[in-house]
């Protein structure tokens, strides 16, 4: 029990300094995007999002470059687009008693994100096909730099859409904001956010070493919780100001970013360009984003409004992965290889 006691701590302060870099950040990504004029959606699938997912970023690129552990990296991305798609439009829900979508976030940014979801795992497949190497839990998929292209060709169609969006939309500029500043206050909550999912990865890596349980599990429930803040942030502000298709459209903006570009780029980062992936436990962890996000799907396609019914549905499908995250840990089930 003293052995955990760091590791708590690593986890209480990184978690607290990324909520307060994200409030900050989340600050002044809107107060940029007024002035620019963007459209609600483009602010929150694209401004809000980037920024917002930089944690996500920053626990691929910390795990791959400083600890050689590339499963944990992709299991906080995966754990943090599944607590992104079920915990934040719930609990903004219930926060703003109601959340209203509109179309663009049904049929262009759900949708898009579903493809996202699917091109991230045929990547994976590409790995496996073209470089496997069997394991006693399973197969290896080899992720190199020409399949990392691949999520980030996807994105950069994703970005184009966007801007043709913002080039049909005619919004005026907000003239008493400082973009400068703005800007300045942006980057400095970045430098804070790394900070602190430094902070978190060590306390993911520390949770490993004193319990036995690896450290994907962690990255899929601790890592990817504390990385996920900004983002709550961001979406539970929109929520309440009754902006419900922003605060929507940077939950489904920051997963596309983190399965097309946060993955891909620790891909790109590591040293001789290849890094190995579990594919018995990537898959199986896919295949729940999956049904979280169709569930998702559903419950904004009705009425496109996630009323407090539907938000406590998707709160309770979150707690049934956290069970089985626990059920995996103790070996009582057995449906993800490697854990």
């Amino acid at each position: 029990m003293v052995s955990l006691l760091p590791a708590v701590g690593l986890a209480v302060v990184g978690t607290a300094i990324v909520w307060v870099a994200g409030g900050r950040l989340e600050a002044a990504s809107e107060r940029l995007g007024a002035h620019y004029g963007l459209p609600a959606v483009v602010q929150g699938a694209v401004i809000a999002a980037i920024g917002s997912s930089f944690p996500e970023l920053t626990s691929v690129v910390v795990s791959v470059l400083l600890h050689g552990d590339f499963d944990l990296g992709v299991g906080a991305i995966v754990g943090s687009a599944v607590f992104n798609v079920l915990v934040i439009p719930g609990w903004s829900a219930l926060r703003g008693r109601g959340l209203e979508a509109d179309r663009d976030v049904v049929y262009k940014e759900t949708q898009f994100y579903m493809l996202a979801v699917a091109v991230l795992l045929l990547t994976f497949s590409l790995g496996v096909i073209y470089a496997p190497q069997p394991t006693g839990e399973g197969l290896t998929a080899t992720l190199t730099r020409p399949l990392a292209l691949i999520p980030l060709a996807l994105y950069g169609v994703y970005l184009f859409i966007q801007s043709q969006d913002v080039s049909d939309h005619d919004a005026p500029g907000v003239d008493d904001v400082n973009p400068v500043r703005q800007w300045a206050l942006l980057a400095g909550s970045l430098v804070a956010i790394l900070v602190g999912v430094e902070a978190l990865v060590q306390a993911a890596l520390a949770f490993e070493t004193a319990l036995g349980v690896p450290s994907a599990v962690w990255g899929l429930t601790v890592v990817a919780a504390g990385t996920s803040l900004p983002d709550t942030v961001v979406s539970v502000r929109a929520a309440e100001a009754g902006r419900g298709p922003t605060s929507l459209a940077n939950v489904l903006g920051s997963n596309t970013f983190d399965l097309l570009v946060a993955i891909p780029v620790g891909v790109l980062l590591v040293p001789g360009g290849t890094v190995d992936l579990n594919f018995g436990t990537a898959v199986p962890m896919m295949g729940f984003l999956t049904v979280a996000t169709l569930g998702f799907l559903v419950v904004t396609r009705t009425d496109l409004e996630l009323n407090r019914p539907e938000a406590v549905g998707l709160l309770s499908l979150y707690g049934v992965f956290l069970v089985w995250m626990v059920l995996e840990s103790l070996g009582v089930t057995a449906l993800v290889p490697g854990i």
